[in-house]
């Protein structure tokens, strides 16, 4: 067990557990227990790994007959807005997860702020022969907005009662081959709900008023996963003496490239999706709406660019930041249902939404990060491959030991493939 910081006769949690990767579960199971003040059963129910039964299973979705299990890790070293924190992953690609740990150990700290958690509901109103005859619809509906916030607000009430509910109209006139339309955005604060299923209900309560109002024909009433109004930006700090000057001009090179191609630019904000969508996942969140709103986000301006930015400080150090939409919440949708995901965000400590999103934030920024350190100077193939040798192995058959054995082998060779891995097991087993 590690030693925990002592101050002032006061004991604090610190996400620097060294060696991680080397514990058995159990000690693993022990260390996130104690970090995240989990109960018997609850670190039990981590233990099991087909830890999601048919009847929670057949309840989220249609037509379950199984599960597809990931892998559950955990990522070291985050500190949040002076926060420890220790970072749910669910996913199955090597050294993702390593490389969000190993970026927060290299960064001096994380500093992240959340917007208010505002999202976008939109109807779409058809049937008007002309454009005057649309924009004057339009003006009636905005001279009635009172009246139609109001309808929206009796919509739900327990939203209501925590703080949140509508709080703005808006809406234009748009000019499509089908012809002239009115979309109208109902900004609602959700809380710390991710706010899909509110949202779009009160889109659906107020769209015969907004008929009435208007003379038109609604179609579409559906939230937008382009949450330009319930945004995160995060901040880390890689100092000079930690990488070097040679690692920092070349971490600033590859940014360049991603701030000026946008080839380069789409592969770089999927690394940064890496770590963000397994949080999500992990934590019972839409990863999808989340995926949706980020490469929506990095096209705002006309050109698709990065969701991260490099430069260097006034010290010679290097500044990250990270900006994107971040919709996500602690409460409904799967995440009451999922018993894992509610003790993934215990562990991770996110009371709300907002401390939610800039976790998330934070392990984008790592990730992107480390990516781009790997990228810039030993290649991201090493580590990649030295984690992919294990599951070369693995599928050759090989068990306990023998794992590490070939994979070893794998590496020391440089080839990575599955014959070879049979072909080591073999020799190994012959001896």
């Amino acid at each position: 067990m590690r030693l925990d910081l002592e101050l002032e006769g006061l004991c604090l949690k610190t996400s620097k557990i060294p060696k991680f990767y080397e514990k058995s579960l159990g000690e693993r199971l022990a260390e996130i227990k104690e970090f995240g003040e989990l109960s018997e059963e609850e670190t039990a129910l981590l233990g099991k790994y087909g830890n999601l039964d048919f009847e929670t299973a057949n309840r989220m979705i249609e037509n379950v007959f199984s599960t597809f299990p990931l892998p559950l890790g955990i990522a070291t070293n985050f500190v949040v807005n002076g926060r420890e924190v220790l970072v749910p992953f669910a996913l199955e690609e090597p050294s993702v997860v390593a490389a969000a740990s190993n970026s927060a150990k290299l960064c001096s700290g994380f500093e992240a702020k959340a917007s208010e958690p505002i999202m976008i509901g939109q109807v779409q109103i058809v049937g008007f022969k002309t454009g005057a005859k649309a924009r004057a619809g339009l003006k009636k509906i905005m001279s009635r907005k009172k009246g139609i916030l109001e309808k929206a607000m009796s919509v739900d009430s327990t939203l209501v009662k925590f703080g949140g509910g509508p709080r703005k109209l808006e809406g234009k006139v748009i000019s499509t081959k089908a012809g002239k339309m009115i979309i109208v955005h109902l900004l609602v604060d959700v809380r710390d709900a991710m706010g899909a299923n509110a949202v779009n209900t009160m889109c659906e309560r107020i769209s015969p008023l907004l008929e009435e109002i208007s003379g038109g024909k609604t179609r579409l009433k559906i939230i937008s996963n382009l949450a330009v109004h319930r945004t995160v930006k995060a901040k880390g700090i890689w100092k000079k003496e930690v990488l070097g000057k040679e690692v920092i001009d070349a971490v600033l090179d590859a940014y360049e490239f991603a701030a000026n191609d946008e080839f380069r630019a789409c592969t770089h904000n999927k690394g940064i999706m890496n770590g963000i969508d397994a949080v999500a996942i992990a934590t019972g969140n839409d990863w999808r709406a989340i995926e949706a709103g980020a490469h929506a986000y990095a096209a705002r301006e006309g050109n698709y660019g990065p969701l991260t930015h490099y430069e260097k400080d006034a010290d010679g150090n290097l500044a990250g930041t990270i900006e994107l939409p971040m919709a996500v919440g602690t409460v409904g949708g799967s995440i009451g249902s999922n018993q894992v995901a509610k003790i993934a965000l215990k562990i991770l400590g996110a009371k709300s939404g907002k401390e939610l999103a800039m976790a998330i934030a934070c392990v984008g920024l790592a990730n992107n990060f480390a990516a781009l350190r790997a990228l810039s100077t030993s290649g991201i193939q090493k580590g990649h491959m030295r984690l992919n040798a294990r599951n070369l192995a693995a599928a050759a058959g090989a068990q306990g030991k023998e794992i590490e054995e070939v994979a070893a082998s794998l590496e020391k060779e440089g080839v990575y493939k599955a014959e070879r891995a049979r072909e080591i097991l073999k020799i190994i087993r012959s001896k």
